[in-house]
């Protein structure tokens, strides 16, 4: 805008001098060899700058023809330039797409077009193209060659300390990641290399003096500085507090004045201060912590301050933590612990509830039972709360790129990163949450009184053993034609217990049943019964004897569609076609056609005529199912046919 103002002020004073002179009389008169000319004043202005204007252009064309060799020169080495520098910047993208062949081609045309002596540029392209080759051996020599240029010398030792990484060599990263935060404390990757690095080998007071030229060349903002002070001069405190515990408690305090929510700082500055005799200051510094981050370590170090407390004396410690940051899942599991050591269940109970209640944790129900274990007793309730704790969310730990520690340390063992433990929930299971349906004030039943009154487990102690699983059922032949009625299962059984209280009955092997016994009573049949009564004698000629019993089927399982085999009825005649007994016949499930065309019961085996059911029996089963094992705790043969079954959880 400047330039148009100036370019029209000129412009209207060349036009007002032209108008003065047009307008001013006067005539200039020249002689010229004796010849007299005479022009007006205008004329003579508009000759005298025509004349100079030819001048300046003959001089130009002057100019021009004898400088045209140079500029030609000139014009050329320029262009060569912009071909060279083009071809290098394709080169180094190449190289960061890591195309190694594209940056090789690139780095031949500028080094042909370029002077390598003069273009730093080229030799790191040379560098960077000899690296995505693959050898390390002549990079590392090419970055060593640049430690000569003082151009190059930093970019050198990022290449050097790059490789070194690769190699796992920590000293030689030392040492280029040292000399580069020398040379320049601008370069932020050395001075976070070399404080890693000093930090890793235990050198405190050197990662402390390098993180103040990194302050002092504002790499960092305040907040950062302090923390990684604070975390180094805890480092320091926490490595000298045996040897020197004066020393320790000054860099611990200093830790926590930077940073008064680090746990780490107040519990070190406690210890030191505890040590020293300093119980107040060491007191006020773990409260003054509790009040802006509560975590168990401070617990830990604020209800053990003095060694020969007493267990309660821990628990109004404890309690004083709870008062200080109420409604805190951290102040209730101390008191809970605290409460429990000194056996006020009542109080552990009501703080582990409202663990419970807010923030259920594992920590949380492996203190419910500890608790139980210990007021009670009830391995049931105790085992319990165990199985409820394995499901249940972790507790916070100190953990560091996927690692988890029980003490605080302060750099990474993976990475080496100064400050990377952090308190939080490590990476859990994808699973289902658990229901928490168990009230922690209902204690549970104490061993040395035995079961409660009405509870499930006085009912699981007085139940019986859980059965033995029944043998699936054996393929049975086609049933033999039936003409009597079926006879009744339990009445059988009935009759083989009295044949072995009372004698042998009559000679067709038929008893009555038993006085007062229901007839409507369901076939059970007792597994050391049916034992017993298998391992009688059979002689189908002798009249007097009674019948042989054979041992029944196992009872179909509950999946299965087919009905339970029922032995044969040594009793019933077949001399009587077309009778009905005296029983009232056994309820099927369905019948089958027998080989006759007549309809057989498919749950009960027709007895045999003349006392011939165990031969019958021999030829058609495939053989005598054997009886449970008297030593089977699954089966109690003692317990009656019809109680009821049930398992026990525990």
């Amino acid at each position: 805008m400047i330039k148009v103002l100036i370019f029209i002020t000129l412009v209207f004073a060349l036009g007002f001098g032209f108008a003065w002179l047009a307008d001013m009389p006067g005539t200039v008169e020249i002689t010229v060899a004796d010849q007299l000319i005479t022009v007006s004043l205008m004329v003579a202005a508009i000759g005298i700058v025509a004349v100079v204007a030819a001048i300046m252009l003959a001089w130009w064309l002057i100019r021009v023809v004898f400088t045209s060799p140079q500029r030609m020169q000139r014009f050329f080495r320029a262009r060569r330039r912009d071909r060279g520098y083009q071809s290098l910047s394709t080169g180094i993208i190449a190289a960061g797409a890591g195309d190694s062949a594209t940056s090789r081609r690139m780095l031949k045309q500028a080094n042909g077009l370029l002077d390598a002596r003069s273009e730093p540029l080229i030799q790191l392209l040379d560098a960077q193209a000899t690296l995505l080759e693959g050898d390390h051996t002549q990079a590392r020599a090419k970055f060593e060659a640049m430690l000569e240029d003082p151009e190059l010398r930093t970019l050198g030792m990022r290449g050097l300390y790059m490789e070194a990484q690769r190699l796992g060599d920590r000293d030689a990263q030392r040492h280029y990641a040292e000399k580069a935060a020398e040379l320049a404390p601008q370069l932020v990757w050395a001075g976070k290399a070399a404080i890693d690095l000093k930090t890793a080998s235990g050198d405190w007071e050197g990662a402390i003096r390098l993180l103040d030229k990194q302050k002092q060349a504002k790499q960092l903002s305040k907040e950062e500085a302090n923390r990684k002070r604070a975390v180094l001069l805890t480092a320091l405190a926490m490595d000298c507090l045996e040897t020197d515990t004066a020393r320790a408690k000054q860099s611990a305090l200093e830790a926590h004045k930077l940073e008064p929510g680090f746990a780490p700082a107040a519990t070190t500055a406690a210890q030191a201060a505890f040590r020293l005799g300093e119980m107040r200051r060491g007191v006020k510094v773990l409260e003054t912590t509790w009040r802006k981050s509560p975590h168990p370590d401070v617990a830990l170090a604020y209800v053990n301050a003095r060694p020969g407390d007493s267990a309660l004396d821990r628990l109004k410690r404890a309690q004083r933590l709870e008062s200080i940051k109420p409604n805190n899942t951290e102040s209730s599991l101390i008191v809970a612990q605290m409460a429990m050591e000194a056996g006020e269940f009542e109080t552990a109970r009501k703080a582990a509830a409202f663990v419970l209640r807010n923030e259920p944790r594992e920590s949380a129900f492996m203190l419910m039972a500890d608790i139980e274990d210990a007021e009670t007793g009830d391995q049931g309730k105790v085992r319990e709360w165990l199985s409820r704790a394995v499901r249940a969310p972790r507790d916070p730990a100190w953990t560091a790129d996927g690692y988890v520690a029980e003490k605080w340390a302060p750099f990474s063992p993976v990475t080496g990163r100064i400050d990377a433990f952090a308190w939080k929930v490590p990476v859990e299971r994808i699973g289902p949450t658990i229901e928490n349906d168990l009230d922690p004030m209902v204690p549970g039943t104490p061993s040395d009184r035995g079961p409660r009154t009405g509870t499930d487990e006085a009912a699981m102690v007085t139940l019986p053993p859980a059965p033995a699983p029944a043998e699936p059922a054996r393929p049975e032949p086609e049933p033999v034609r039936t003409i009597a009625a079926p006879v009744d299962l339990s009445e059988r059984v009935r009759a083989a217990r009295s044949e072995r209280a009372h004698g042998p009955a009559g000679a067709d092997g038929e008893s009555e049943p038993a006085e007062g016994t229901a007839q409507d009573e369901p076939a059970t049949i007792d597994a050391g019964t049916a034992g017993d009564g298998a391992n009688e004698p059979s002689d189908g000629s002798t009249g007097g004897e009674p019948a042989p019993q054979t041992p029944p089927r196992p009872a179909a399982r509950e999946d299965s569609d087919e009905p339970a085999r029922e032995p044969a009825q040594p009793g019933a005649s077949a001399d009587r076609p077309g009778g009905t007994g005296n029983r009232e016949p056994a309820p099927a499930d369905h019948t089958e056609p027998g080989p006759d065309g007549e309809t057989g019961k498919t749950g009960a085996r027709p007895a045999a005529a003349n006392g011939e059911a165990g031969a019958d029996k021999s030829e058609t089963d495939d053989g005598p199912v054997k009886p449970p094992i008297p030593d089977d705790p699954g089966v109690d043969p003692d317990s009656e046919p019809d109680r009821p079954r049930r398992f026990r959880l525990f």
